[in-house]
């Protein structure tokens, strides 16, 4: 078998030379600037249309719009690279408050704007929107419009946009500080250790129960250490976004994330209505799997545990070449986006000290470029997060002649691309599996993902639905998060397991995300929502790539519930999608138990 010999590390010289010393970085911050003050200025002096002819303005300023947007998210984009490859680059850190003061400036120029838009009269706008040049961006326009309406004045709006800078994302980058510095002591083959948190995560998935055990208090001992600055940073994080949503009269904490997935409640409700209904199958396979290991019941830090036999390692060239040959049997378009971006070395995987945990991909608008960032240790479900990741920087592939207004889709169908290309590379590695003790090892590592997004996501939500209800009632302590992170884990996991993870809100960086409140539903949502399109894929063969571009490229251009109308004919407020797009995935389990009940 012939395999390539890819880089396991990226190349960022392309976008600026230098990392965080670079000097092309430099003069490209002060252009972003001048771009941003420039819209800031044009804002200032537009005066609305009051006829359909008056538009020439308008088009300028969403010129200007689009060129610093471009510019301000390449440079975010650059520095979050340099701070994921290396935690201790202290100038990155400088840079990221720069970008973030600089995204506040712009951030309150774009609130003007959506407040200038709510004064021009109705008839007018909806004239306006219907011809061209502005037709096209009709959705994303009229949608800034409706929430400018929702919120305050725009010089309050602007307020706090300049006060989020150290009273909302410092916090956020506040949290990133402090797990740098975080090192986990592990001992392995007589040596001591000094893990970072990324390295210490992959230790979960190892298949000694001992060391999973070991790893694991460990964990809980660092994590637990900074419990009281942790609580603290979430507190404060969570306090501005209430005292904000008070101040518009918001009473609903779901209503700003549920507004920027562009989805309605009743879709969100249903989604865990029925989930709920069938967690039973859930708990079958997790006892189910606590019996084959030996185990009354499964802990928290066996959840990734390994089941059978299969090949420990996957080395990083076969890993690539596996997604790249998968990739080609559902379509041209994605293969060779793939094998370009593993040429092109878009992709940090390689595993070393310094590192930040977890895994995204990230976007660079101007030279039309993903990076993809992981630690890969080469496990199975390494491969999987990177075939992820590839999905989702093939969502932006597809996109690229999509005016650049019309690209900011949301979290929930962002997760869209990247859980079917998991998918893809899932089904393909069970398919492939060498025997019946590697086909349940495969199938066990893709149950594991529909356990953490059935119940792991859930458990996040169901915590942080209920740390809001507290916290607009005053301060939560350490101990108290705690106890809701606690309550919420065993509601999800229908009890099932002996031990839990309390402080799991104090290790998790997605309750600390200051640019997408409540970052958790969507992974669920984008989850039951591939596979009803992969379910269609696997019907229509290698033509289906064509229809999946044409709904990548709507992501951004209308609500999900018409997304699902216009290309699966469905509805995503009633029961019957859902109740299939669980099925599908619970019939993995189906065929686990059956293959081991004589185990």
């Amino acid at each position: 078998m012939t395999v390539n010999t890819y880089s396991e590390v990226w190349n960022l010289d392309v976008f600026f030379s230098g990392g965080s010393d670079s000097a092309e970085l430099e003069n490209f911050l002060v252009q972003t600037e001048e771009s941003i003050k420039g819209l800031e200025e044009k804002v200032k002096n537009w005066t609305p249309v009051i006829s359909v002819e008056d538009t020439h303005y308008l088009q300028e300023l969403l010129r200007n719009l689009e060129e610093a947007a471009k510019k301000l998210t390449q440079a975010g984009a650059f520095v979050g690279c340099l701070l994921a490859q290396n935690t201790k680059d202290k100038k990155a850190y400088s840079l990221d408050a720069k970008i973030t003061s600089l995204g506040a400036v712009f951030h309150a120029a774009l609130g003007s704007l959506d407040y200038q838009l709510t004064t021009i009269d109705d008839s007018v706008w909806e004239q306006l929107v219907a011809k061209e040049p502005l037709k096209e961006f009709s959705f994303v326009l009229t949608e800034s419009r409706e929430k400018a309406k929702e919120k305050l004045s725009k010089e309050e709006e602007a307020l706090i946009s300049t006060l989020e800078v150290d009273g909302y994302h410092s916090w956020g980058q506040l949290y990133d500080l402090i797990v740098s510095k975080i090192k986990i002591p592990f001992s392995e083959n007589g040596m001591e250790q000094q893990l970072s948190v990324g390295q210490a995560f992959n230790k979960f998935s190892n298949p000694d129960r001992e060391v999973r055990a070991a790893i694991f208090r460990k964990w809980e001992q660092a994590w637990g250490n900074q419990a009281d600055i942790l609580a603290k940073t979430l507190n404060h994080l969570a306090g501005f976004r209430l005292s904000v949503y008070q101040k518009r009269g918001w009473e609903d904490v779901l209503k700003e994330p549920l507004s920027i997935n562009r989805m309605e409640k009743v879709t969100l409700e249903t989604m865990w209505a029925v989930i709920s209904e069938h967690k039973q199958k859930l708990v079958d396979y997790l006892e189910r799997k606590a019996k084959l290991l030996g185990l009354k019941k499964l802990s928290w830090f066996d959840l990734d545990a390994p089941y059978g036999k299969t090949e420990t390692k996957v080395p990083y060239q076969e890993g690539a070449k596996f997604i790249e040959d998968n990739f080609a049997l559902f379509g041209e378009k994605l293969a060779a986006f793939t094998k370009n971006a593993f040429i092109e070395r878009w992709i940090e995987a390689e595993d070393r000290p310094g590192k930040a945990p977890g895994g995204f991909c990230t976007d660079f608008p101007v030279k039309e470029q993903s990076r993809i960032f992981m630690t890969y240790s080469g496990t199975p479900s390494n491969v999987s997060t990177l075939a992820h990741e590839l999905g989702h920087a093939f969502h932006s592939y597809a996109m690229r002649d999509v005016p650049f207004l019309n690209c900011n889709y949301a979290m929930n169908v962002a997760e869209t691309a990247s859980t079917f290309a998991e998918m893809i590379v899932a089904d393909a590695a069970v398919k492939n599996a060498k025997d019946e003790e590697e086909k349940l090892a495969l199938l066990d590592d893709k149950i594991q993902r529909t356990v953490a997004l059935l119940m792991n996501i859930h458990a996040r939500f169901l915590f942080e639905v209920n740390f809001y209800q507290e916290r607009k009632l005053g301060t939560v302590a350490a101990d108290r998060i705690s106890e809701l992170m606690l309550a919420a884990q065993k509601e999800a996991y229908g009890d099932s397991l002996e031990e839990y993870h309390p402080l799991f809100w104090a290790s998790k960086l997605h309750f600390f995300i200051t640019d997408v409140p409540f970052y958790n539903f969507p992974y669920t949502f984008g989850y039951l929502f591939s596979l009803g399109i992969y379910a269609q894929a696997l019907e229509e063969g290698k033509g289906y790539e064509e229809k999946y571009i044409a709904l990548l490229k709507d992501t951004a251009s209308m609500k999900v519930e018409d997304l699902a109308r216009k290309h699966l004919q469905v509805d995503l407020t009633q029961k019957d999608f859902w109740e299939k797009a669980v099925g599908t995935c619970l019939a993995d389990i189906d065929e686990f138990i059956k293959l081991t009940e004589n185990k």
